[in-house]
């Protein structure tokens, strides 16, 4: 998604070392590696071990890649852990769920299709929702789904979960799914009701605004003057994560503006390039997932 777009606002240089934060299935990744030269290097990031071990064998040949199981809120640490001193020109991030986690039942994303309420980016560490329903109180349950799914009906999913769980345990998406369907009263057209409740779960469950707070910090750091951030976000608050974070770091602090030499920790340090950028119609027409997903590039200054 956006793919195109995003490898020109990173501005690939033939034999820069850039970094893949949300590898998946290696799209983008594989967009970077063609404009690279022999000398150029990508650090590909991601927290689902699934995805790394797809990478390994799409890219078993490829010298110029490292790929590493980790999550982007290290990327402080990691990038000089790999890059051997070499200047990051360019991180990229693509956030949210990918289409093959979307896809596989087991993985417990997707409420299309019964599978276990699970919903971690990488299996092998945290709890699954289920596990966290099972014990979070009411108010618990309500914060989450009213703050991170935006959902006006959060108090009634709340209260409709822990009442079945008194029952039995919730443990699948598509008991958790009928259950917030008969909580919501009204349907937005096109969208299922538990599309905001899964997503908020999801959200809570990765930490996935922490995590990209972190990431977007690490990134800062670690850029290169006149290396570019992109990132493309899905929904409403991640994109006001990644707008607030690029707009402050283009702007002089207020408090100091007005003095006549400002220090350095002062001045900006991106600069902010280009307007956000959406899915043309013909990418939307090949894949209707696209449809939300918007593109904001920034360059580290000096």
């Amino acid at each position: 998604m956006l793919a195109a777009e995003a490898l020109a606002g990173l501005a690939v240089e033939a034999g820069g070392y850039y970094v893949d934060a949300t590898f998946g299935r290696g799209g983008h990744t594989a967009l970077v590696l063609q404009a690279l030269g022999r000398e150029g290097r990508v650090l590909a990031l991601d927290r689902d071990p699934q995805a790394i071990a797809a990478g390994g064998k799409r890219f078993a040949d490829e010298v110029r890649l490292t790929l590493v199981h980790a999550s982007f809120a290290d990327l402080g640490t990691l990038v000089p852990a790999h890059a051997r001193d070499r200047p990051c020109r360019g991180v990229l991030f693509d956030l949210g769920v990918s289409s093959p986690q979307l896809d596989d039942p087991s993985r417990g994303f997707s409420f299309r299709a019964d599978g276990p309420l699970d919903m971690r980016m990488d299996p092998t560490r945290g709890e699954p929702v289920s596990a966290w329903l099972a014990r979070a109180s009411v108010d618990e349950i309500r914060q989450v789904i009213a703050t991170l799914g935006e959902e006006r009906f959060a108090r009634r999913v709340a209260q409709a979960i822990v009442a079945a769980r008194r029952e039995q345990p919730l443990d699948s998406t598509r008991e958790l799914a009928a259950l917030v369907a008969s909580a919501v009263r009204t349907r937005e057209p096109g969208k299922h009701p538990a599309t905001r409740t899964f997503q908020a779960l999801r959200m809570f469950i990765n930490d996935e605004l922490g995590q990209l707070e972190r990431g977007l910090a690490g990134t800062l750091e670690r850029l290169a003057p006149g290396g570019r951030l992109a990132v493309i976000t899905f929904h409403s608050l991640e994109d006001r994560a990644v707008k607030r974070f690029m707009q402050r770091e283009s702007q002089v602090d207020p408090a100091l503006r007005r003095l006549p030499l400002l220090p350095a920790a002062a001045r900006p340090r991106l600069k902010l390039i280009g307007r956000k950028t959406r899915p043309s119609a013909a990418e939307l027409e090949r894949n209707p997932r696209a449809r939300s997903a918007l593109l904001r590039v920034a360059e580290r200054l000096a």
